[in-house]
């Protein structure tokens, strides 16, 4: 993951600072076998290293690992987000048991249709139990309450329970206020047959597979048969019910959509010149980076210049395919890369694939030249030197802060 070494000796530290480049970069600073490590991600490297590394000041608490430090590892980035990415995959690496504590990510908030009970329910939750599951999870929302707010509004236009509780129906169970209701076929007190219930759940599956699209058809086929039978009251209320669905789908961010075909492909600068570098998306984990050149040298010599879309497709299958990964891994990349995308001023710009699993190749490759001129949709931001607990000694965050200014 890391491309550069440099062997570190205090009395030749200035040939090590020379050596660094003055540019964002993930690194690690590895002392004696068996010690460990420091890893952590900077706007400026060398202006990072001689702060760790040159002798320590007289009086001053600024953390100095001058005495310890006999390597440097590092990989040049070209954005705050691939910087986070490999800070991520380091610690998880370094640090397999520690790691979720020292990046302090959120989890992504996704709604949950639970289809292992006998009586499917959906939630909201923030954990992915398995990807082998029958479960279908659905995500990521920017917050829980966004979350809730989605789930609660669009289970309104149908008829699954909502009560966590394990039913066993029973003729003499009471029931309760969704079922007085009428918004609950009532389960519990066999108020439906199973196959009914069996039948509303697969409309709510619909519904959020396709992002409320399939109710949003069913209700204008009703709203369209109602008014071909010149019913126009039945048709007014059909519209009236299909109105008041409009503003719910609208709620949806285009990034929610079923985890396991949440795909597509995520544009941010590169450190490399000529360059962007491409992430994968691959149902909710993230394949890079990927260098993509803008244009080869040699293909333009040859007077047989291809074009982007076609290099583009080229790079893409020449990655190499992403191993697989457990549910945790998942949940990990999901809540990183909603960090990301629900920023006010997100670097880059991501693009999702259609039902048939395309990309949108033409505005992708606008998307790449708008990254490439640093003219992307939001306002660019710059690197955050953000510290990361990464080893060799415990120090106080706000003492760093403080001597970083």
């Amino acid at each position: 993951m890391l491309a550069h070494l440099l062997q570190f000796a205090p009395e030749g530290d200035a040939d090590v600072f020379a050596a660094a480049a003055a540019a964002p970069a993930v690194f690690v600073l590895r002392g004696e076998p068996g010690t460990e490590p420091y890893i952590s991600k900077t706007a400026n490297l060398r202006r990072r290293l001689v702060r760790l590394l040159s002798p320590p000041q007289v009086g001053s608490k600024r953390l100095n690992l001058r005495q310890q430090v006999r390597s440097i590892e590092y990989a040049l980035t070209g954005s705050d987000f691939e910087s986070g990415l490999l800070l991520y995959r380091l610690l998880r690496q370094e640090f397999p048991h520690s790691y979720a504590n020292r990046l302090r990510w959120r989890p992504a908030p996704l709604v949950r249709l639970i289809l292992e009970n006998e009586y499917p329910r959906a939630t909201v939750t923030s954990r992915i139990g398995s990807l082998r599951g029958r479960s279908r999870y659905y995500g990521p929302f920017a917050t829980r309450p966004a979350a809730e707010k989605f789930a609660n509004d669009a289970l309104d236009f149908f008829k699954i329970r909502r009560c966590p509780d394990e039913l066993r129906p029973d003729p003499a169970f009471p029931g309760c206020i969704y079922s007085e209701m009428k918004m609950c076929l009532a389960p519990c007190f066999r108020g439906c047959t199973d196959a009914e219930y069996r039948l509303e759940v697969e409309r709510v599956q619909a519904f959020l597979d396709t992002r409320g699209q399939s109710l949003l058809r069913e209700l204008e086929a009703q709203r369209d048969q109602a008014s071909a039978a010149l019913d126009f009251e039945g048709a007014a209320a059909w519209h009236a019910r299909r109105e008041k669905l409009a503003p719910v789908v609208a709620q949806l961010p285009e990034i929610v959509r079923p985890i396991d075909r949440l795909h597509g492909l995520l544009v941010q600068p590169s450190a490399e010149p000529d360059c962007v570098a491409l992430f994968r998306l691959e149902a909710g984990r993230l394949n890079g980076p990927i260098p993509f050149v803008l244009q080869h040298k040699s293909a333009v010599q040859a007077g047989k210049p291809q074009s982007m879309e076609a290099r583009l497709l080229e790079t893409l299958a020449a990655a190499p395919p992403l191993p697989p990964g457990a549910a945790l891994e998942t949940a990990e990349q999901l809540a990183y890369l909603k960090r990301w995308y629900y920023r006010s001023a997100p670097v880059g710009e991501i693009f999702f694939t259609d039902a048939d699993g395309e990309l949108p190749l033409r505005r992708v490759v606008r998307g790449i030249s708008r990254v490439f001129r640093g003219e992307t949709e939001h306002p660019p931001q710059s690197h955050r030197d953000t510290e990361q607990d990464g080893g060799l000694k415990t120090y106080h965050r706000a003492t760093e802060t403080q001597s970083e200014s």
